[in-house]
């Protein structure tokens, strides 16, 4: 890389075929939802890599940045890494994860032994979803837990580069526009909140994606607005497929029509119909 370091976490089985597992926003390869559908997948005959992003691992990354909703040169690196070995390779995003693995499918060509993707609760307009997260009452615990974190990384990253964060005033910010704009886009190389949104969003490339791919996001996902289902562009395409429950809410599936097992299967079952991979016994 540049310095800097990613964690890598696997589940290996001996297989022919690797699955890797992108997570979302201040999440990590310990989530629940990385868990339980590593456990699947395993299950289902692959191995399976779960990355944590730059400071997502338990531990300050070395550099002033950090990861942001559209790093998808780290995974791209990733990919390349882990792919030595395999016959195939997936991928799995769940929330900014999948708009990561979104972007990496359509900007410039994937690896060559990427077969299919799952996403799973993509923003892929990251303006229209920093706006719903931002002001849609319903969301303000989301909201809060989201910027505490973020926050406490650059309180962080502050004490291992002196005078060279400006904190002033960074617990008083209460937005993903306030935030963005004075900490993640600079750092990040954009001019300012609204570049970074643009620049970063997958829904731009999404008719560019050549491998077969599958966007599951849920009617009643509270941090999604409309121009996170692009109806038309999958209409229009033979590799981007579709998928719009009615619920499901963010992430987990945790609806009792459509639990948390649901995920890992569904994934499963796209894999299959993609011809990347087969049936195996459950343990």
């Amino acid at each position: 890389m540049d310095g800097d370091f990613v964690d890598l976490d696997w589940l290996r089985g001996g297989k022919g075929r690797l699955v890797i597992l992108s997570h979302g926003l201040e999440g990590s390869s310990e989530a629940v939802y990385i868990r339980k559908v590593a456990r699947v997948l395993l299950a289902r005959g692959w191995d399976v890599m779960a990355w944590s992003y730059r400071g997502c691992g338990g531990e300050v990354n070395r550099l002033k940045r950090s990861y942001h909703s559209g790093e998808s040169d780290d995974l791209r690196q990733v990919v390349a890494h882990a792919a030595g070995g395999y016959d195939g390779v997936a991928l799995v995003g769940f929330s900014l994860g999948g708009n990561i693995s979104l972007k990496y499918l359509g900007e410039a060509e994937p690896h060559s032994k990427v077969k299919a993707a799952v996403a799973i609760s993509a923003p892929v307009d990251l303006a229209a979803s920093a706006r719903v997260l931002d002001q849609r009452r319903g969301n303000r615990i989301y909201l809060k837990r989201f910027l505490k974190s973020l926050i406490a990384k650059i309180e962080a990253k502050a004490l291992k580069f002196p005078g060279e964060f400006d904190t002033l005033g960074l617990r008083d910010i209460r937005s993903f526009q306030e935030f963005d704009d004075r900490y993640t886009a600079p750092l990040h190389g954009f001019a300012d909140a609204a570049e970074y949104w643009a620049k970063s969003s997958s829904l731009q490339f999404l008719h560019k994606i050549k491998v077969p791919t599958l966007l599951v996001n849920a009617r009643n996902d509270p941090f999604l607005s409309d121009e996170s289902f692009p109806v038309e562009v999958a209409e229009g395409s033979r590799w981007l497929h579709l998928e719009a429950p009615a619920s499901g809410g963010h992430v987990g599936f945790v609806d009792r029509r459509v639990g948390t097992r649901w995920m890992g299967q569904r994934v499963v079952e796209f894999f299959w119909a993609a011809d990347f991979g087969q049936e195996s016994s459950m343990d």
